[in-house]
């Protein structure tokens, strides 16, 4: 129950958080209106194992999903477009819960398919984000493509895939482009890990 009323709680602060970024923050986001909710065709599916990947991070790291193979949940979160509405408000939402990723020993990776430059500026202006930002600029895509959530357009699809220490995908929500994934299916999908 505490851990609900948490995230009832966060997705409060982040409805209030976004209306105390900077004025220069909001000028800078674009509007891309309403979209088709989902425009791809979905390649993996719950039970089976995870395409591998080795991806750029903003850090500077490189980081590949095997990476986590024995040791930790993998939560990706794959995003449309930085410098969006949307995007801009998912990911600093998550910053709040990184203690329930922990207890559910589980790790966030984000994903979208801008170049590093931009994806460097971007989170920069957001704040600090505790996980890993990973481009999958080049070849352009590529990860994206492989789980079957780039849209025709080139961008990914907002999507949730959670995978566990063996690798194999437990949880999938290909969500409406146009919203916010909920945070507490995210952190129901991983209790259910334990």
């Amino acid at each position: 129950m505490k851990k609900i009323f948490l995230v009832f709680l966060v997705a409060g602060c982040l409805a209030s958080n976004a209306l105390a970024l900077s004025d220069a923050y909001k000028e800078n986001i674009y509007s891309v209106g309403k979209l088709k909710p989902v425009d791809s065709v979905l390649k993996v599916k719950i039970g089976q194992k995870a395409p591998d990947f080795k991806l750029m991070a903003v850090s500077g790291k490189k980081v590949s999903l095997k990476d986590y193979h024995g040791k930790k949940n993998v939560v990706l979160s794959f995003v449309p477009a930085a410098w969006t509405p949307v995007c801009s408000d998912q990911w600093p939402g998550y910053a709040i819960l990184q203690d329930l990723f922990e207890e559910n020993d589980a790790v966030l990776l984000g994903i979208s398919v801008d170049n590093l430059p931009t994806l460097f500026s971007w989170t920069h202006q957001m704040g600090d984000l505790w996980f890993e930002v990973l481009s999958d600029f080049w070849p352009h895509g590529a990860v994206a493509s492989r789980y079957g959530i780039l849209r025709s357009d080139g961008t990914a699809e907002r999507a949730i895939i959670i995978i566990d220490k063996k690798g194999i995908i437990r949880y999938v929500d290909v969500h409406d482009i146009n919203e916010r994934p909920p945070l507490e299916s995210i952190i129901g999908q991983l209790e259910k890990l334990k």
